[in-house]
């Protein structure tokens, strides 16, 4: 094989190999380090690459390996609602901010790369990088989680599984039914994504919008499931009930009208918006990305992410821009 071809006729693959990581990891930072390590690892080996399997399979032999290695040396990533139960005093004092914890990340739509034609396939593709269920991965053991992926995501056969793992069919057919039934109890089949195409849908999440730029709690309040939960990693702090989560906003966040602008955009299948904050300057500047998970017309859960570095992989100004804004 000639090492010069290899970057033409590999880089078909590095959205979705991208993809593959961030589900294993539960990091888009870390995802794109490691989709780097794959192809940097697989430039110095592709001479001895002999055709045995297909080029993706093979890289997806590397990136998955990479990966196992990496989470040998890492904890796994979690949500706040995911260490202990919620806050039941919304006015008091947040907890201190935890950064340097192994928070899980959000990850954009782009991912998923071009839709598939198949309508069938463009639900599978959306699920399979939802929120939920990228939270749920990293609560499996590193080779279940692996495994899962593999066969349930990519739909990868059992043998070519087993090759590509080093180890038998029945072991992996094994390993996929322990991940199924840990899964199901952790992230089960009902919690599904819209994709927040209809009116009303729309509707929701323009009064979401508007309800957050103009600190307008009552409105909030109105958009929200009775159970709704809210949580902001690096705090550990989260909250439950359509009430408590109100009572948070209105006492620790939304205190004046326009603090905020938001830019809608899509995370893991799901709607999502760019936060921006008000600065000295007058100006607002990069802040968070929220992930908002739906149920039929109201708000189920409301994700987050006090990251500023997230914007870049979502391809977020780190100003707000009343123009682009509009676009999106």
């Amino acid at each position: 094989m000639i090492v010069e071809d290899f970057e033409q006729i590999s880089d078909q693959y590095r959205t979705e190999l991208l993809a593959h990581c961030y589900r294993m990891v539960g990091s888009i930072h870390d995802a794109e380090d490691l989709v780097q390590e794959t192809y940097l690892r697989a430039w110095r080996s592709y001479h001895a690459f002999e055709g045995r399997s297909s080029l993706r399979t093979w890289l997806y032999r590397i990136a998955t390996n990479t990966c196992l290695t990496a989470l040998e040396r890492r904890d796994r990533r979690q949500l706040p609602s995911g260490l202990a139960g919620p806050n039941e005093r919304p006015r008091t004092p947040l907890a201190p901010a935890l950064p340097e914890f192994p928070w899980l990340q959000p990850a954009p739509d782009a991912l998923r790369g071009a839709p598939p034609a198949d309508p069938a396939a463009i639900v599978a593709a959306r699920g399979s990088l939802r929120l939920a269920l990228i939270a749920a991965l990293q609560c499996l053991p590193p080779r279940q989680r692996a495994v899962l992926i593999l066969r349930d995501v990519l739909a990868m056969p059992a043998g070519e599984v087993a090759d590509l793992l080093g180890t038998s069919v029945p072991a992996v057919k094994s390993a996929l039914q322990r991940a199924r039934g840990q899964l199901e109890r952790l992230a089960p089949a009902e919690d599904e994504v819209t994709d927040a195409v209809a009116p009303d849908q729309r509707e929701l999440l323009d009064g979401y919008l508007h309800a957050f730029e103009n600190a307008d709690i009552k409105a909030l309040l109105a958009l929200l499931t009775d159970d709704a939960v809210a949580e902001m990693p690096p705090y550990p702090t989260w909250f439950r009930g359509r009430e408590t989560v109100a009572r948070f906003f209105a006492s620790q966040v939304l205190t004046t009208p326009g603090q905020y602008r938001l830019t809608p955009t899509r995370a893991n299948g799901q709607p999502a918006f760019g936060l921006y904050r008000l600065g000295p300057d007058g100006r607002h500047h990069a802040h968070s990305v929220t992930v908002l998970t739906l149920a039929g017309n109201r708000i189920a859960r409301i994700s987050g992410f006090l990251d500023p570095t997230l914007f870049r992989p979502f391809g977020l100004e780190p100003v707000h821009d009343p123009q682009e804004a509009a676009v999106h």
